[in-house]
């Protein structure tokens, strides 16, 4: 079995477990050197999953793409050379399926077409998950699905099925979680392989195309499992019916009847001494390397902070939370020359990321600097905030008033040759920094260029800032990775300038050097638009915007609204769809039939709509969202036990019905949707709102009571509950001793002001 090198701790939950156990028993293949005719076993890879896994995170990939290989990510302008092999996803709007049109694989989209092509022709099912901006997923297509040998394999024995995880979250949820159970850990691209009927037995991520010593290449695997399929079927069908009914046991989650939530204060401390734990003093983030923004933390700290602020607690979570931004905000996770985060950073100081921008990151980010801004009075928090919106309007924004997904890591070096390298876009040479910035600049000590003065502030040298250990493949050899080495001040008096001389300089050369960048082959985007990363941004614009008083901020904002209004809600239908992408003709398209959406796509979408309405006043935003959630409960809502499933548990096609249970790289919907009941019970002096959102914190009590890191944002939700119901008990105290007629039943009515609220439940 190979072993994987990082690996998420063993679960506590004793079903899941019994799962791993029951997979490992009848999975018992050696390599294939020692048993080529055993059976087939879950396969884990010395590699590291995707960024985005649910499990421990980990380094920047360890491969890049050929840029030849994908022609959607080619620049414009590039003439195409004609295609040996069209399947299927040609016929798609996913930029990810798209990037798979062209294999000589004959893939399918999710979808009934595969399904009966399965059940007709009594094949399995081998189903591929990734997303357009993915290093493994675009590794593993270059090395295997364009090969005309693994092509043929896989199109004569299996139906394959191509799927988008930001597309079908549901689909994606389901397999692995089955992945993460059976292997010990998880990833993209994700490669399972199921029975006609969906039910899942081998699973796995990764596959390298041929065999590396033990380690069986993807060749391999199909063949062994084309020979179990074909002489030991029924054991691999008992296998995966018992695994997957452990997993329906495993990953439940419900209240006890009359079960209440657990008490915030108890929890919240919890989290906070869980979060301190993994806290790291020298630059801030939890664990050491690699390091994820988790606005989620941050956003908890904050809001602890201010229901603890008397307290050595509650001050030491600000200065967590602030030092985190402050650090972030001066490393090279941020771009300094063309604004906006990258996705995370390979090393402790947040020097070296991995290059990929997501717009999930700008949204929550931009929201948790502003946040920042407020407690502490800075303008630093202020102005990063107010950058990431400048990205995210420049490079994320569609005329519509939606917003693209993502931007890749890799491109074309500005030096050309066919291969895309990690970071190309962003990095610089210390005699290209020479070359843009060459004039001397007059008062500097020692006849300094605009050029030294701009090196030294951001750690730009000679022979390249990246440490070999942080370019294992030496993609950024003699390059730089921007970093603030010093304040402003320490950078004047170093060329015995004024401050607001340095000022000047440095930001006429981050403009001369973004002008440069523009010149440079872009990377992929991924024009993909989603309901719930849309819903995201909506937050962030009339957050950052309503504490600016920006105007043109709250106007994006509302053409946000509006474009998720007009081209993702159906009002007639009453239905959210997931997703819609830009045409050929820069137009808004639609596939059909569309996806509907899913629960992350209502919660955002009310939370940005309640914070639309914050901001503007405007009562169609409050309306709208009002709408939205009805139509969450009438889809979602679990009756029996409490909480919501992310998907429709009416869709057959998704074999679990699950609840997330971790608050990640995105908050899990469940948390927002704590938060949002809340706040439109508070607005719209709606009782059962208020009853639901216990109802919902209830249900996630054991988690909330163990593991409270996990749910920080619903944390949160816990603590705003907390206090809305001592509100409440006093309020509805003075009505019995005043006038009965104050409040309508099941105060607090809508007439009290949003002001007197003793926690915030969106920012602090």
């Amino acid at each position: 079995m190979i072993r994987v090198a990082w690996r998420r701790s063993a679960s506590t939950n004793s079903r899941v477990e019994h799962a791993r156990r029951l997979a490992a028993a009848f999975l018992r293949a050696e390599s294939p050197q020692q048993n080529s005719g055993g059976h087939v076993r879950c396969f884990r890879l010395l590699h590291p999953p995707d960024e985005r896994s649910p499990l421990h995170r980990h380094p920047r990939a360890a491969c890049y793409v050929s840029s030849s290989v994908f022609m959607s990510m080619a620049s414009e302008g590039t003439p195409s050379p004609p295609h040996k092999h069209t399947n299927r996803l040609a016929e798609e709007r996913s930029p990810y399926l798209l990037q798979h049109a062209h294999n000589p694989v004959d893939w399918y989209p999710w979808g009934q077409d595969a399904f009966d092509r399965a059940k007709h022709e009594d094949k399995p099912i081998f189903l591929s998950v990734g997303y357009s901006t993915c290093h493994w997923c675009h590794v593993m297509e270059r090395e295997s699905f364009e090969d005309e040998e693994i092509g043929k394999i896989l199109s004569d024995h299996f139906v394959c099925v191509k799927v988008d995880r930001e597309e079908r979250p549901d689909v994606d949820k389901v397999y692995m979680t089955f992945v993460q159970a059976t292997c010990g850990g998880g990833g993209w691209p994700m490669s399972v392989w199921l029975t006609p009927d969906l039910r899942p037995f081998i699973g796995g991520t990764y596959f390298p195309p041929t065999d590396h010593g033990r380690r069986p290449g993807l060749k391999t695997v199909l063949n062994r499992i084309i020979e179990q399929w074909q002489n030991n079927r029924p054991a691999l069908e008992s296998t995966g019916e018992r695994i997957l009914e452990e997993l329906k046991k495993g990953t439940a989650v419900a209240a006890k009847p009359g079960e209440s939530p657990p008490p915030a204060p108890e929890v919240a401390n919890r989290c906070f001494q869980q979060l301190a734990h993994s806290y790291e003093e020298e630059y801030g983030g939890f664990r050491d390397a690699p390091k994820f923004p988790t606005p989620v933390n941050l956003m908890f700290l904050m809001s602890y902070w201010s229901v603890n602020r008397s307290t050595s607690e509650g001050v030491e979570a600000l200065r967590m939370a602030l030092h985190t931004l402050r650090m972030m905000a001066l490393g090279g996770i941020h771009d300094h020359v063309a604004q906006g985060f990258h996705r995370y950073s390979t090393d402790s100081s947040w020097h070296v990321p991995h290059f990929e921008k997501m717009l999930y990151d700008q949204a929550q980010l931009a929201v948790a600097y502003i946040a920042a801004s407020q407690v502490s009075g800075e303008q630093l928090f202020a102005d990063v905030a107010k950058d990431i919106l400048l990205y995210v309007s420049r490079d994320l924004s569609d005329k519509s008033g939606g917003f693209y997904s993502a931007e890749d890591a890799d491109s074309v070096p500005a030096s050309g040759g066919p291969e895309k390298r990690e970071g190309a876009f962003c990095v610089w040479t210390a005699s290209e920094v020479r070359e843009l910035l060459p004039d001397v600049v007059e008062g500097a000590t020692g006849a300094a260029t605009q050029a030294d003065i701009f090196a030294h502030h951001y750690g730009v040298k000679e022979q390249g800032n990246v440490a070999p250990e942080q370019d294992p493949h030496g993609e950024l050899q003699g390059q730089n990775v921007l970093i603030v080495r010093y304040s402003v001040e320490l950078t004047a008096a170093r060329f015995g300038l004024s401050v607001e001389r340095a000022e000047e300089l440095l930001a006429e050369a981050r403009g001369r050097m973004a002008k440069a960048r523009e010149a440079r082959p872009r990377p992929h985007l991924d024009t993909k638009m989603l309901a719930s990363w849309n819903g995201l941004m909506l937050s962030a614009y009339a957050t950052v915007g309503a504490v600016l008083g920006d105007k043109a901020l709250l106007e994006r904002a509302v053409q946000a609204g509006n474009f998720l209004r007009e081209h993702l809600w159906d009002a007639e239908r009453q239905t959210m769809f997931r997703s819609c992408y830009r045409g050929d003709e820069m137009e808004v398209q639609q596939i059909s039939p569309p996806i509907s959406g899913f629960l992350g796509d209502y919660a955002f979408v009310v939370r940005g709509a309640l914070d639309l309405y914050e901001a503007t006043l405007q009562t169609e935003w409050l309306r709208w969202a009002e709408e939205l959630q009805l139509r969450q409960d009438a889809l979602f809502w679990d009756q029996q036990g409490g909480g919501y499933f992310c998907s429709d548990p009416s869709d057959g096609t998704v074999l679990l019905q699950l609840k997330e249970d971790q608050d990640g790289a995105e908050p899990s919907a469940n948390s927002v949707s704590a938060s949002n009941l809340l706040r439109l019970s508070h607005y719209c002096g709606r009782r059962e709102w208020l009853q639901r959102s216990q109802q919902l914190l209830a249900a996630f009590s054991d988690r909330l009571t163990r593991v409270p890191i996990a749910l920080p944002e619903m944390v949160q939700a816990l603590m705003a509950e907390h206090s809305e119901l001592q509100q409440w008990a006093a309020m509805c105290s003075a009505v019995k001793r005043t006038d009965r007629d104050l409040w309508p039943e099941g105060c607090p009515g809508h007439q009290q002001s949003s002001s007197s609220s003793p926690l915030p439940l969106s920012t602090p």
